[in-house]
């Protein structure tokens, strides 16, 4: 038993080892049921953690030490709540929290200033903070399968988005500050209640190249009359016709505009 006892302490000391010179804690698939302690004590050396798949309920309040961390990645656990001191972790870049328990993201949220992509599809929000206005470093933000009925004003002044997906839901209407994004390329909305979207959208966003849109209320026809269309079916075809240059396999729809007619 002692044997077994020394060489369990040698496999812990030497993994620890390793996150210590490479900067990055990787425990996917690991049948954890909480987050590691020891992880905690490496303070500033941690960059990035992915802890995948396995069957973690809290986040410790003490993941605020991870002063440098720029990646985090906690998707497919049973995560049911954020720590509020979430928002000291001022270098975090990346934060992944897919197939969780989330009924709620914490204010301090808006407090990760250099988060560039946030992503909490397969959840159960009901709404997201207005707070979120203030990551104006996110280019990408994934909110699909939860059960949002809307966004924020506030997300019009994330004015690095270039991605919003937002699919599965049960939002009905986009805010008008939604015309703010001007680089926004890709907007899928798919499977909600989406009567109209903000008469501007296509006009004012210039740099939209994808909506989707399929199964919702809106027709091709109010779509189709919106200002700026024609500029943004150009763009859209043009996209379309560089992948085609790149031997991009295509779907059996061809170019679909995403909008069910």
């Amino acid at each position: 038993m002692g044997c077994f006892s020394s060489k369990e302490g040698d496999s812990k000391a030497s993994r620890i080892a390793r996150w210590r010179s490479t900067g990055i804690v990787a425990l996917r698939d690991s049948k954890l049921k909480i987050f590691p302690n020891e992880v905690l004590d490496m303070d500033r050396v941690v960059r990035t953690i992915d802890l995948t798949n396995n069957k973690i309920i809290d986040i410790p309040m003490g993941i605020s030490r991870l002063i440098n961390m720029q990646r985090l990645v906690l998707a497919d656990n049973l995560i049911e709540r954020l720590p509020v001191n979430l928002g000291k972790l001022q270098s975090l870049k990346v934060l992944t929290l897919d197939g969780n328990q989330l009924t709620t993201l914490p204010d301090e949220l808006g407090m990760l200033v250099r988060l560039e992509r946030l992503s909490v599809s397969r959840n159960l929000l009901t709404g997201l903070p207005e707070t979120i206005g203030s990551l104006r470093s996110l280019s990408l933000l994934n909110v699909s399968n939860n059960k949002l009925q809307s966004l924020p004003e506030s997300i019009g002044s994330c004015f690095s988005m270039e991605e919003l997906q937002a699919n599965d839901n049960y939002i009905d209407e986009l805010p008008s500050s939604v015309c703010n994004l001007v680089h926004l390329k890709s907007l899928c909305l798919d499977n909600n209640a989406v009567k109209q979207i903000p008469l501007n959208l296509l006009k004012e966003c210039k740099a939209l190249q994808n909506i989707s849109l399929h199964d919702n209320p809106i027709s091709m026809d109010q779509f189709q009359r919106l200002e700026g269309y024609q500029e943004f079916e150009t763009r859209r075809k043009k996209k379309f016709d560089k992948q085609i240059d790149s031997n991009v396999m295509m779907n059996s729809k061809g170019l679909d505009v995403g909008v069910d007619s």
